[in-house]
């Protein structure tokens, strides 16, 4: 029977972040939401289970660690991803959960790449995971710049840990075809039927297993099983394969094997060389803990190990409302063109969700606001743009930009002014500045006779409840003067192309006659003599399907055709002066980022859409 998808949550967050800066979510110094991994590791802590613990300076087997000192850390965790793609809001997550945890406790999470499968990885994909979590803020290994660990530096232990598993019994050369074991293996209606190499002795075993090593045998002609239970009724327990040959130059070790662990084998054994106590993982991996847990029970009979081993504890993965997390998809999507690269700003990728403009604090406080459970549930998007808008709202400065503009006229400036003249203005470039710090200097620009407006700031029959320009009203132009409409020019189409308009004299904004004149409405502008072009580029969500991929469903037919619009917009001056990467407010609009890769300071302002003001979508 088909499950049913998991529920969607709305998360709440809070309307008034003015008393406090986001970035006090993610403090070391707050409290934590309680979870079920903060429980197991308060009780470890209490009960002492990982006191006596050696640590030998770095990884290392039993007796490696036996001549170390009493070890530093609390609990160790690790972040161990296989570098063979770009790093996603779902890694994000587990990033700031294994590292987390650890600061919060006392200990130490390793970086740690499970490159155990060479014909997929790339030293590409390696500093881009190394440059993603520095991003996100974190240190490993317990050292400032310490070079991450590497599971291919430990194959070496593999191989001599897979010795003494046929040397004690625990491992046999298995010489069937794969669909022969895959037949064998039984299903969870049948009990599995011993392979006719099980009972090979360990001498026989190991003298093929060298020959494999050696590179005497095609790839694909045998493996070597551990010997467990065929009969289990946990089917990664009947003999599960740990080491295959595999001819690939690997990014690490080049040519050196010719055979190689599989994960289910190398990650355990991984875990426990650097000392690790709680090893968390997604739910996919619970089936495999037995396994994990006899591996470790076993190389701990034979002292390769240390006591007491890791333990392996799931959670549930992340699934993000409009957002496909498979590395698999996410590269059909990047090599078929439908997006602009791995980077792109509408990709759920690390790289992509920071060149959209969002930042570590909030992808931080996206991970606490979410917590950690075990029943898997769907995040509504909004979650994650609300806990952007929380951070940006009292650390993004402020900038005017007319998305779709026309030019307003005011007919009566020459006559109130001299001809040509230009009035200062000015603006707070952080209305709210965070408690206790200084806001930062004023924005300056200038307004003349003529300026930019949007287009939808003006009605020449306004609707019911319209505040803004229609003939007759008066508005604010924001920092600057009063001004009432007088109409507008058209073209032959019936279009206007200019709006009309008079300033009312001694209304300038923080002057003594501002006051003077009361209007319902203020509207933003970019001054036509010192206004800057500026590409701007509004994104949407990819997909209009909240669960694009969910029950085999073609992810592909979901995308949203208007995810992307690229206009041209007027902004004020100081924002063509934007660093690459530097968020805003356009006022009225929503939170932009100068483009890390195409924004040139200066000459060619190109600013992406992070989010808007508000949660419209679907309203």
């Amino acid at each position: 029977m088909a499950q049913p998808p998991p529920k969607i949550r709305r998360m709440s967050h809070p309307a008034n972040t003015h008393n406090k800066p986001a970035a006090s979510a993610v403090a070391t110094d707050v409290v934590k939401p309680s979870n079920f991994l903060r429980q197991i590791i308060e009780s470890d802590l209490a009960n002492g289970t990982y006191t006596g613990r050696q640590w030998g300076g770095s990884p290392g087997d039993a007796a490696h660690h036996a001549k170390g000192q009493p070890d530093p850390a609390k609990i160790r965790t690790r972040f161990p991803p296989e570098p063979n793609g770009y790093l996603h809001i779902g890694h994000a997550k587990s990033i700031c959960l294994n590292f987390g945890l650890a600061r919060d406790y006392g200990g130490v999470c390793h970086l740690r790449f499970d490159d155990t499968n060479p014909e997929k990885e790339d030293t590409e994909y390696v500093n881009s995971i190394i440059d993603s979590v520095k991003w996100l803020g974190f240190e490993w290994n317990g050292a400032p710049d310490a070079a991450p660990y590497q599971a291919s530096d430990y194959f070496d232990f593999m191989y001599r840990a897979a010795v003494y598993l046929i040397e004690a019994g625990h491992a046999y050369v298995d010489e069937q075809t794969p669909e022969q074991m895959r037949v064998n293996r039984g299903d969870f209606g049948k009990p599995g039927v011993d392979s006719p190499y099980r009972n090979h002795t360990p001498a026989e075993n190991l003298a093929r297993f060298q020959q494999m090593r050696d590179g005497l045998y095609p790839d694909g002609a045998m493996v070597l099983r551990a010997k467990i239970d065929m009969a289990s009724p946990n089917i990664n327990l009947r003999d599960p394969a740990i080491y295959r040959i595999r001819r690939a130059t690997h990014h690490n070790t080049g040519d050196k094997w010719c055979i190689y662990p599989m994960y289910t084998f190398a990650h355990p054994i991984e875990d426990a060389l650097e000392q690790i106590t709680h090893s968390i993982c997604t739910l996919e991996f619970e089936d495999q803990r037995p396994f994990y847990d006899w591996l470790m029970a076993r190389l701990i009979e034979g002292s390769l190990l240390a006591s007491p081993p890791p333990h392996q504890y799931e959670f549930a993965r992340l699934n993000l409302t409009y957002v496909i997390t498979s590395k698999r998809k996410l590269a059909q999507l990047v090599y078929d063109h439908k997006v602009n690269g791995w980077d792109d700003p509408r990709m759920p990728t690390i790289v992509g969700l920071r060149r959209r403009g969002y930042t570590p604090a909030a992808l931080q406080l996206f991970a606490e606001r979410i917590g950690v459970t075990k029943s898997d549930s769907w995040i509504d998007y909004s979650t994650l743009e609300g806990c952007l808008r929380e951070d940006l709202e009292l650390k993004a400065h402020r900038g005017f930009a007319v998305l779709n503009p026309v030019k307003l006229v005011m007919t009566n400036w020459d006559e109130v002014f001299a001809p040509g003249h230009l009035e200062p203005c000015s603006q707070p470039a952080l209305p709210h500045p965070p408690e206790g710090t200084e806001p930062p200097p004023a924005r300056h620009f200038s307004i003349g006779k003529e300026v930019w407006i949007d287009r939808e700031d003006f009605e020449e029959v306004p609707p019911k409840g319209y505040k803004r320009l229609f003939p007759g009203n008066k508005v604010r132009l924001k920092g600057g003067y009063v001004i009432e409409c007088t109409g507008c020019n058209k073209d032959a189409d019936g279009n206007f192309t200019e709006v009309l308009a008079t300033v009312v004299p001694d209304t300038k904004s923080g002057t003594p006659g501002s006051e003077t004149v009361k209007v319902k409405a203020a509207i933003t502008w970019v001054g036509v003599a010192n206004g800057v072009n500026a590409e701007v580029r509004l994104y949407d969500r990819l997909f209009l399907d909240a669960q694009p991929d969910a029950g085999g469903k073609d992810f592909i037919e979901s995308l949203n055709p208007n995810s992307l619009k690229v206009i041209t917009a007027k902004v004020e001056p100081s924002l063509a002066n934007a660093l690459p990467g530097q968020n805003f407010q356009f006022e009225r609009h929503g939170y932009f980022v100068a483009d890390r890769v195409d924004h040139v300071q200066g000459t060619k302002p190109v600013f992406n859409l992070a989010v808007g003001l508000k949660d419209s979508w679907g309203k």
